[in-house]
């Protein structure tokens, strides 16, 4: 079968990518991977039936210093009849009523805190048409400004390719596996390649397997509540092991090991600024390699810290994981109240 009969939306795909593999209109990536199978194995870990939030606080960092272009969630009450519906007592609008309400609203940057990034969250240059012109694409060669357009140029009910809504609808239910990078690292920064992260689940005994959702703590969000909602730029773009993106051997085991997601509690996953490379190149490498080339969702400033503490002390490194996000059909990405079970 030749790579145009796989697909509508373009005749080439990246080195290295796994563009219809999972079908022409695949959406959701190497989620295609957390099989029934995957979950029992998920469901096999829980053996104390302790349950840990691993979600900041939402309004975790705080201000943009992280983020410029994100804000914290803004909460207000609604309106019912021109007043505040919080504490609104329904004998206002009859003398039968005697009781009361609340309702609110927010308006919420959907990668502020703890989060899923979506498919659509990262594209690249790439001539998928083969036409010798690159254009920009994302996974499996859906296209900006054809399947990916911003909300305001929706019309009305109309769906946007490789949103969020995809992944909240597989239920993101499976086995994680903890590795520890700051009991290894500390918490000053370091780029974390192949040979360190194989030496440490080494060293560790961690074993991961195809299908795994790979889970690292670096001590990152146990900095940000430190930091009470005032976040020190400086300190936390220098701080704590992050993944090394330029790293072609940490990709290709990304690759190879058949990772369905990578949650962190980092920042971004891997580090950012990236290492330095001449000519023309991606600003966050591993994000094109696993969101664009194989579909493998990232999470970022996650909160491991208790359930990290409490595997340690059970010298355990897998757990259930449970960790759908809000299914809001176009959103390129989402927060996450994800839960382990053990």
């Amino acid at each position: 079968m030749t790579q145009q009969s796989k697909t509508r939306r373009w005749v080439n795909r990246p080195p290295g990518s796994n563009w219809g593999e999972f079908g022409e209109d695949d959406q959701i990536g190497r989620l295609n991977l957390l099989t029934p199978q995957k979950v029992q194995q998920g469901v096999a870990e829980v053996k104390a039936g302790k349950v840990f939030c691993l979600s900041l606080p939402l309004d975790y960092p705080g201000g943009s210093a992280l983020a410029p272009h994100r804000f914290p969630p803004q909460l207000r009450p609604t309106e019912r009849r021109g007043e505040s519906f919080f504490n609104y007592p329904f004998s206002r609008e009859s003398h039968d009523y005697c009781d009361a309400g609340c309702d609110d609203a927010v308006l919420l940057c959907t990668q502020y805190s703890t989060q899923w990034d979506s498919l659509a969250h990262i594209g690249q240059m790439f001539d998928a048409d083969g036409d010798g012109v690159a254009e920009l694409v994302y996974y499996n060669g859906y296209r900006a400004g054809i399947e990916v357009r911003p909300p305001s140029e929706r019309k009305d009910g109309e769906m946007a390719a490789i949103g969020i809504e995809n992944m909240a609808a597989t239920g993101v239910q499976g086995r994680g596996v903890m590795v520890d990078l700051e009991n290894h690292f500390g918490r000053s920064r370091h780029y974390v390649g192949y040979d360190d992260l194989m030496r440490v689940m080494d060293r560790d005994g961690v074993v991961f397997e195809h299908g795994d959702v790979l889970c690292l703590h670096t001590g990152f969000s146990s900095m940000l509540l430190e930091m009470h909602r005032q976040p020190d730029a400086e300190t936390l773009h220098t701080a704590c092991a992050a993944l090394d993106g330029t790293d072609q051997r940490l990709l290709q085991w990304i690759t190879d090991s058949g990772v369905v997601a990578i949650a962190a509690d980092n920042y971004a996953v891997e580090a950012i600024p990236s290492r330095k490379a001449t000519g023309s190149r991606p600003f966050v490498p591993l994000h094109g390699h696993c969101l664009f080339k194989l579909g493998v969702h990232l999470g970022e400033m996650w909160h491991f810290a208790e359930l990290n503490a409490w595997l340690k002390a059970h010298h355990r490194h897998r757990f259930l994981l449970t960790a759908p996000p809000l299914r809001l059909p176009g959103a390129v990405g989402s927060p996450v109240t994800p839960v382990a079970t053990v």
